[in-house]
């Protein structure tokens, strides 16, 4: 028992000092960010204007119709920044920042939602570790200043407090508008209903019943959403003209005729969906490993990490122990929408290039995977789930060191 104490005590030692070490990267990476990288703020200075396009564009992902300028992602993470780009304008340098709350909100949430579910304390400290730094959570919140990366951390704290209402017993209605948010961040958000409100049922309760306080129920969580969903289509209509439009066919950064990247050839070539992406999507997002390149005659030269990334199963091992959560209602439900949310995106032009120990789209439906590890964690597994966290942990340090040498590709 002593020797198992002290390994689990020198283990823990370990992943904390690494953690701290990578929390110490985020706050360096909110004090140096610069001005001008992130397109929210050229929208939210926009909103404050009373004007949907922007003046110009920080990044390739806008688009250009009818000689206007236009972010074409969704708008929550812009009404997020707006009060900031009021205070200190368009040059607000301060999206990490942001992103890094965001990410203490959620990591604070799922320790809730842990003691909700009534999981083991040992257990629950472990599973937070593994969330806040060894999962693409930690990636997207240390590149705040991108506007891809920002809606994304944005978004994970909105699911994650749906999530937390739920399990924690509170509102429908909030949760339904938290969901709803999380869709006008991440589009992929709105599929988590059913398994919200499968949440939302008692064990024995039918799925599909047409009881007046079951219809009730389903009204409180889907109608916040509803309305998330056509503030979007207008949305839509007044940039584009068409309430489907999310102005991919108009981006800026498409052009291939000077060079550019794989994202630009990809689209120039097969489009914006096709199954010439499939092979590359399934392997980057479930088998390749972790991939430092080494270049000159005698390959001892590193030169870069790939940009691609790195399988979610390689980078972040621990999620295999959601294979033992025990097919409760929700457990399926959950899995089926993680299977709606994921299939469509190893179709998709990008796999979140560009990213180098993560695959981040994965962020989209790992929420559910958190909560069926939640249910198939015991004590009793707790060694192996602290090795592979650690290592998880260790292998991002690993990733943020190489970066912070100048080896980015």
């Amino acid at each position: 028992m002593l020797s198992r104490i002290n390994a689990m005590g020198v283990l823990f030692a370990i992943a904390a000092l690494m953690a701290l070490a990578l929390a110490g990267g985020l706050v360096l990476y909110a004090i140096l960010e610069d001005p001008g990288s992130n397109s929210y703020a050229l929208l939210a200075e926009a909103f404050l204007n009373g004007r949907l396009d922007t003046t110009t564009c920080y990044d390739g992902d806008c688009a250009r119709f009818e000689d206007k300028i236009f972010v074409m992602f969704p708008p929550v993470p812009a009404i997020i920044a707006l009060p900031f780009v009021a205070l200190f304008g368009v040059d607000f340098s301060g999206f990490v920042l942001l992103s890094g709350l965001a990410f203490g909100l959620s990591v604070w949430l799922w320790w809730r939602i842990f003691e909700g579910l009534k999981i083991d304390r040992d257990v629950a400290v472990w599973l937070l570790l593994g969330i806040a730094f060894a999962t693409p959570l930690y990636f997207v919140t240390i590149r705040g200043d991108g506007v891809w990366f920002f809606a994304q951390a944005i978004g994970f704290a909105f699911t994650s407090l749906a999530i937390h209402q739920l399990v924690r017993g509170g509102s429908l209605v909030l949760a339904g508008a938290c969901i709803g948010a999380a869709f006008l961040c991440r589009q992929m958000a709105v599929f988590y209903l059913p398994f919200l409100f499968a949440l939302a049922l008692d064990r024995y309760e039918p799925l599909i019943s047409f009881r007046r306080e079951h219809i009730i129920r389903a009204l409180k969580l889907g109608l916040p959403v509803a309305v998330a969903v056509l503030v979007y289509l207008a949305y839509n209509y007044f940039r584009f003209g068409d309430p489907m439009q999310t102005g991919y066919p108009y981006m800026m950064g498409a052009d291939i005729s000077e060079g550019g990247s794989m994202i630009n050839y990809r689209l120039a070539e097969h489009g914006l969906w096709s199954t010439a992406y499939l092979l590359f999507n399934t392997v980057y997002m479930f088998l390749q490993g972790f991939h430092l390149k080494f270049g000159g005659n005698s390959m001892v030269d590193p030169v870069g990490l790939d940009a691609a990334g790195t399988a979610i199963l390689a980078a972040s091992p621990f999620v295999l122990f959601a294979f033992f959560a025990p097919m409760r209602r929700p457990v399926l439900i959950g899995i089926a929408t993680i299977l709606v949310i994921a299939v469509p995106t190893l179709f998709y032009h990008s796999n979140g290039y560009s990213q180098y120990n993560v695959q981040r789209y994965a962020l989209d439906w790992l929420p559910i995977i958190f909560y069926l590890l939640a249910l198939a964690v015991s004590e009793k597994d707790i060694r192996g789930l602290a090795l592979l966290v650690t290592y998880g942990i260790g292998l991002n340090l690993a990733t943020m060191t190489f970066l912070a040498l100048g080896l980015a590709a």
